[in-house]
């Protein structure tokens, strides 16, 4: 798949591209990562991308010729365009499941007080990261990279993500490792005695149990199983 990110600050993008699993994606091929500056589409010698508001009003705007010219020559008939944006719908892991069947997604990254609404039509979907506002969509745009091309096969060993958290609802149960006793924490006998029905018990009920205590939110819309439900009342008895 191909990313092309529209920016003002491509040189942010500089260290990230070299983190492991975005790199050896890229050296795989499975991912082509584009970073496009909205300023090379700036006209006159000092390539303005923004201006003050039109009615007043703190901070500068975005100006639409620069960052749809950019969109331009990025854009192709299978394009997914992307506005990351505080206005937008609430990114999640099915929304990334989503962008790594994609061909091509264009994202573009805002900064200083805002865009000229003018650009919005131009894209397909205005998408958040969460009800907070970043400083600009660099970081943004390195998130959804990230949980994207960790999605794409190849990028990371087969089954690496199934049963991470949000990929089926839940949060995920707790791991452990060497050594089975850490300054008097043992790790719990289930998990080291072989019996694999049991493990994977320990680890539904632990997931629901974690999902129910810290994300109340997705427990109450997650379908739970005769089977589930028999094991939360199982562990709600001890």
């Amino acid at each position: 798949m191909k990313i092309s990110v529209l920016s003002i600050f491509p040189e942010s993008f500089e260290s990230f591209l070299a983190t492991p699993v975005v790199k050896r994606a890229i050296e795989k091929g499975l991912a082509e990562i584009e970073i496009v500056d909205i300023r090379e589409y700036a006209g006159g010698s000092f390539r303005h991308i923004d201006d003050s508001p039109f009615g007043g009003g703190p901070g500068m705007i975005m100006r639409c010729q620069p960052v749809l010219d950019a969109l331009a020559a990025v854009r192709t008939e299978q394009s997914h365009t992307v506005m990351l944006s505080p206005k937008g719908c609430r990114y999640d892991q099915k929304c990334a499941r989503r962008y790594a069947g994609m061909e091509h997604i264009v994202l573009l990254c805002g900064h200083y007080e805002g865009i000229d609404a003018r650009v919005e039509p131009h894209f397909d979907e205005q998408l958040s990261l969460g009800d907070y506002i970043l400083t600009g969509g660099e970081l943004a745009a390195q998130v959804v990279i990230d949980s994207v091309v960790r999605l794409l096969k190849g990028a990371l060993r087969d089954a690496a993500t199934t049963d991470e958290s949000h990929e089926n609802g839940l949060l995920e149960y707790p791991q452990y490792t060497r050594p089975a006793v850490y300054e008097g924490q043992s790790v719990p006998q289930v998990l080291l005695n072989g019996d694999h029905k049991a493990i994977e018990d320990w680890r539904r009920t632990q997931a629901l149990l974690a999902t129910r205590a810290n994300r109340p939110d997705l427990f109450a819309v997650y379908p739970l199983s005769e089977y589930e439900k028999e094991l939360l009342a199982q562990a709600d008895a001890t």
